[in-house]
């Protein structure tokens, strides 16, 4: 987390519990040329576009007043989604067993992305049961995501 994402948290953090919601990210990235400053939500029932826009709405003069990003941005705030991002110790631990899908730097047997149940995380390793137990270390993965099967 960079420093701007991380000073966007802990103005977020209040508000979001606040509205009855998870804090469950925040980032700071360009895309297509334009700034995104995005925080992402979770609840127990889910997040709906009210929630987030309650959200939204407490942030403006917060950010505002704190001012933590140099340049212009686009807002955002929205439901971590249910194919949501996993990053932290916790967000593993909280979904061990689920369907993820890992995707690597460079491939494996033939393969840049994993699709199987999360069956460890250790210190940045992964494991995923995918037609067999496959472990992946921190510096393979460039991500995990949540992985819905219909």
């Amino acid at each position: 987390m960079n420093r701007i994402e991380k000073t966007v948290w802990d103005l977020a953090l209040p508000v979001a519990e606040k509205a009855g919601f998870e804090l469950w990210d925040v980032e700071y990235v360009t895309e297509g040329g334009q700034r995104y400053l995005r925080v992402y939500l979770d609840g127990p029932d889910g997040v709906d576009l009210d929630g987030c826009e309650r959200v939204s709405r407490a942030m403006d003069p917060i950010l505002d007043e704190a001012d933590p990003v140099p340049d212009s941005y686009i807002f955002e705030v929205s439901s971590a989604g249910c194919e949501r991002a996993l990053k932290r110790p916790t967000d593993f631990e909280r979904f061990l067993g689920s369907n993820v899908e890992v995707r690597l730097y460079s491939a494996v047997d033939g393969a840049k992305q994993w699709v199987g149940k999360l069956l460890a995380y250790d210190n940045g390793d992964v494991t995923v049961d995918a037609g067999g137990e496959r472990r992946f270390a921190k510096n393979q993965i460039a991500s995990v995501r949540l992985r819905m099967e219909i």
